[in-house]
């Protein structure tokens, strides 16, 4: 065997990190639990919220990363899964846990569990050995790894059971325990773009202005784009013009809080014209205005640089 890490005593706290308030500390999550019990997407739920995450760490190696997380690095928010797949080091997880308490960061544990029905469910599924089942059964690893995580589950600040949870389901726990809840999370897009270039790939809403009349065809203002005011006046000006936004984004307000819910953070809205330079841009540019009192909002005008 190997020879194992050495542990150190403590984790001293950088005396900024120990002078900040707690909201504004580094944090820390450890993500354990059972095998089977969905810490693979919990892992992808923190990803898709700009954590930074280890996989299959030893519990030793805590300390160091710890420290990283106090250094300069730029992490502020460090999730570390650490399971039975370490199998021998996993015994020295209690005392190295005990070590970071105290080390300047917002330290915080969440288990996965699910019922053994379940476990041995998925096991099956995948066709894949239980980790600590050896040459027994499956039940065999899950009361093993059972028996080896229940201190750890114990000191769990959050214990999430996934036996009924959809995929969605989990990520909306996961979301619901780490989100911060002064960021956003809703982001929209609202891209201009011409019908001749084809319809952008990433868009949720199509939104088709050419019933407007093109300021293409008016030679002062060929040259322009829906940037420059006699552009935007033109169009606004039409019968029509002003209602359709109105109506617009009063039909599609309502909806943003569905994407929230089903965790879909990013919405893009593209409105297109014939070529992308003059109604489309103008449209976009007022629909994004009226829709910053629901979440941050960014333009986007795809064709303007087309010939």
């Amino acid at each position: 065997m190997s020879e194992q890490p050495t542990i150190p005593d403590d984790i001293p706290a950088r005396d900024e990190d120990a002078a900040l308030p707690a909201a504004e500390r580094p944090e820390l999550l450890i993500v354990t639990g059972m095998s089977g019990a969905g810490k693979t997407r919990a892992v992808a739920a923190l990803e898709d919220l700009d954590w930074y995450v280890v996989d299959n760490l030893p519990p030793q190696l805590l300390t160091m990363l710890a420290r990283m997380l106090q250094g300069n690095g730029g992490i502020t928010r460090l999730a570390v899964v650490v399971d039975a797949r370490t199998r021998e080091f996993f015994d020295q997880a209690i005392s190295v846990v005990d070590q970071l308490r105290g080390g300047g960061l917002n330290y915080r544990i969440v288990f996965l569990d699910a019922s053994d029905e379940v476990l041995v469910r998925r096991f099956e599924a995948v066709r894949r050995p239980h980790p600590l089942q050896g040459e027994g059964r499956i039940l065999d690893g899950i009361s093993r790894e059972r028996a080896l995580l229940a201190e750890l589950r114990n000191r769990a600040d959050a214990v999430i059971d996934t036996s009924e949870l959809s995929v969605h389901g989990l990520a909306r726990q996961v979301r619901g325990i780490v989100d911060d809840p002064k960021s956003a999370p809703l982001h929209i897009t609202v891209m201009s773009f011409g019908f001749k270039y084809g319809i952008p790939l990433d868009a949720d809403h199509v939104v088709d202005v050419r019933f407007l009349a093109n300021p293409y065809w008016v030679t002062e203002l060929r040259h322009l784009t829906g940037h420059d005011s006699e552009v935007r006046s033109y169009v606004l000006a039409q019968d029509g013009a002003r209602d359709f936004i109105t109506r617009y984004v009063a039909a599609i307000k309502p909806i943003m809080g569905g994407y929230v819910h089903e965790l879909k953070p990013y919405v893009t809205i593209a409105v297109g014209c014939t070529g992308g330079k003059h109604r489309s841009v103008a449209i976009a540019e007022v629909i994004a205005q009226e829709l910053r009192d629901v979440a941050p909002v960014r333009t986007l005008h795809r064709d303007l640089g087309m010939e």
